[in-house]
């Protein structure tokens, strides 16, 4: 009797290990804005808007012209908007509009992360952007990095998009977490964030980005995004790290976007 009450406390010091380290690595936001997109050189609108649960949430708009396509960029899991000014300023020299949020609980957004609440926050930021006459409804499109992009692939399942760009982002929870700490079950992980399964539903133009020297997410995981996806899609193969290969690959990264929204005309 004592070995079997010995295993079941082992079994729940394990799934609350587990759900411990699970909480602190799958969102690692921050609350201190470091810089504005003015500081760049953009001017931009700081936008407040509401998520269907009651949050207010932040994001700054950076604007080209009405008749551009509108991205709405959603970053990885760490820091929150202002550590993404560096990549949307190179991003503007594509000519697109640019809806940066920061997702619950990062920056000045209300709330506490979670995988259901990112996907509310990223539908709350599709509704904002349907209620400006500024911009082309017909263009709307997402962009996800890292974890970003499930939350982008996501949105698309959810909302009409134009098009959809997934920048270094992964399979599943699962399988970065095996990658992680091998020795979790993945049963055990609660937050599934699976792409892998949503992508092949996903019948507007997709562009797939990622690095063959991603030392965070591995290559074969954007790799097998690509694969599972319908057509249309292309794959851009990049070089550099998981969070500055788009600066040491830049004018291939300008290019190969470029290249996709004008194939599409969405440019």
């Amino acid at each position: 009797m004592q070995f079997f009450v010995s295993i079941i406390i082992f079994i729940l010091l394990a799934i609350f290990y587990v759900r411990f380290v699970e909480e602190k690595a799958v969102f690692y936001p921050s609350k201190f804005l470091e810089a504005t997109p003015r500081m760049a050189g953009l001017d931009f609108e700081d936008i407040y808007f509401k998520t269907q649960d009651g949050l207010t949430l932040n994001g700054w708009f950076i604007k080209f012209s009405s008749t551009a396509p509108t991205v709405i960029f959603f970053h990885g899991n760490a820091g929150n908007i202002s550590h993404r000014i560096e990549k949307i300023s190179l991003l503007r020299n594509v000519r697109v509009n640019i809806f940066l949020i920061d997702y619950r609980g990062y920056g000045n957004s209300q709330g506490r992360p979670s995988e259901k609440g990112v996907y509310e926050d990223a539908a709350a930021a599709y509704d904002y952007l349907l209620t400006r006459n500024d911009i082309d409804l017909h263009k709307l499109m997402a962009y996800g990095e890292s974890l970003g992009g499930a939350v982008a692939i996501d949105l698309a399942t959810r909302r009409n998009l134009s098009g959809l760009i997934v920048d270094s982002s992964f399979t599943n929870a699962a399988d970065m977490a095996k990658m992680v700490v091998p020795a979790i079950p993945g049963f055990l992980i609660r937050t599934k964030m699976d792409s892998l399964s949503k992508v092949g539903k996903i019948n507007i133009p997709k562009l797939f980005i990622h690095s063959k020297e991603d030392e965070i997410v591995p290559f074969v995981y954007g790799r097998r995004l690509f694969e599972a996806a319908v057509e249309p899609k292309q794959f851009l193969e990049t070089r550099g790290d998981h969070n500055g290969g788009y600066y040491q690959s830049r004018e291939k990264f300008l290019e190969g976007i470029t290249n996709f929204l004008k194939t599409n005309r969405l440019l």
